[in-house]
């Protein structure tokens, strides 16, 4: 007792420093399993991640902290991606899983990297459980496609909502100007017609670039979630993809109608650059963003990953609920 007295001063200051250390959610990062650019779905008794990775990553959890890895979903590149994207080689980005009429969908994305020369791809199954013999990921090929020199948008990161008539569209998009919209038809392999595109959200691009570079007007990841009256479109501003010099933020702006405009919350229209904070790295995290919307036990959550700043700036799974303050999220910062 009398050397814990003697030294409790010192104690104190080495308290305060390991405190400083600790991540943000207070328990160890070697717990967090890595992903990048994730969305979350449940089937039964199971929730499933889908991320970035080669054939898509796949991981399962009965209570969404435990998480095992399932195969991939393709075990070769699809091969109209190869033929449609010079060098592609079956590392497929950002995909989105959505259950539409007895079957999921998944779309995903296949690109060159800081490139424009993108397409949307997107496969569908009668269940996520590898186990069951009803288990078969069917590729329907291209959605979408974005080509240098012709599109001033990048067809990446799509993302998936039905509309409250049960109509589906598809938000996607990255640099360039900005975030994209087209409504898909009843099959969802393909645009509905007459084909009519629509701008969610973007960021001033310096005009002097090249429409071949990615530019400037670092937005991107679009994710739709339907909460009361409002459409809610989160979006990522700045860079990922940097490890600890990551500096990704998600923003969001609402809107009453599912094409916009979108405002944030002081009115600012997302097509000039507008964005309500909802979530930054800070020195435990740096850079967080790509998020997903869920909800579960009645409550809303934030789904996204991070660059962990004690592990050399690995990409991690995170996990926050979300309080609605005046029918704007916030998350709720453990």
């Amino acid at each position: 007792m009398k050397w814990f007295v003697d030294h409790r001063n010192l104690i104190r200051h080495f308290l305060v420093i390991m405190i400083g250390l600790l991540p943000v959610a207070g328990y160890a990062t070697d717990s967090l399993p890595g992903i990048h650019d994730p969305v979350i779905i449940r089937e039964k008794g199971y929730w499933y991640v889908f991320g970035t990775g080669r054939g898509i990553t796949v991981m399962r959890s009965a209570d969404r902290r435990n998480w095992k890895r399932l195969p991939p979903v393709f075990d070769q590149p699809p091969g109209w991606a190869v033929k449609a994207v010079s060098g592609f080689k079956g590392h497929i980005w950002a995909p989105d899983i959505a259950y539409v009429r007895g079957h999921y969908y998944l779309f995903y994305a296949v690109s060159a990297f800081g490139k424009n020369t993108s397409c949307i791809g997107v496969a569908s199954n009668k269940t996520l459980d590898p186990d069951s013999k009803e288990y078969h990921w069917l590729d329907h090929g291209k959605v979408i496609e974005s080509v240098p020199g012709r599109d001033m948008w990048n067809a990446i990161d799509p993302n998936l909502i039905l509309d409250e008539k049960g109509t589906p569209w598809l938000s996607f998009g990255s640099f360039w100007n900005g975030i994209k919209m087209v409504q898909l038809d009843s099959s969802l392999t393909q645009p509905a017609t007459p084909q009519q595109w629509y701008t969610l959200a973007a960021r001033s691009r310096n005009p002097v670039l090249p429409d071949s570079v990615a530019g400037d007007a670092a937005i991107e990841a679009p994710f739709i979630f339907h909460h009361n009256n409002y459409y809610y479109l989160f979006v990522s501003f700045d860079y990922c993809c940097r490890g600890v010099k990551s500096t990704y933020k998600v923003v969001v702006g609402r809107s009453k109608s599912i094409i916009g405009p979108y405002l944030d919350r002081d009115g600012v229209p997302m097509t000039l650059g507008g964005g309500t904070l909802v979530r930054e790295g800070d020195a435990n995290w740096m850079g967080i963003g790509h998020n997903a919307v869920f909800s579960d036990d009645g409550n809303d959550y934030l789904l996204y990953h991070g660059y962990d700043a004690h592990d050399n700036g690995k990409s991690k799974l995170w996990q926050e609920k979300i309080r609605w303050r005046d029918d704007w999220p916030e998350a709720v910062i453990k």
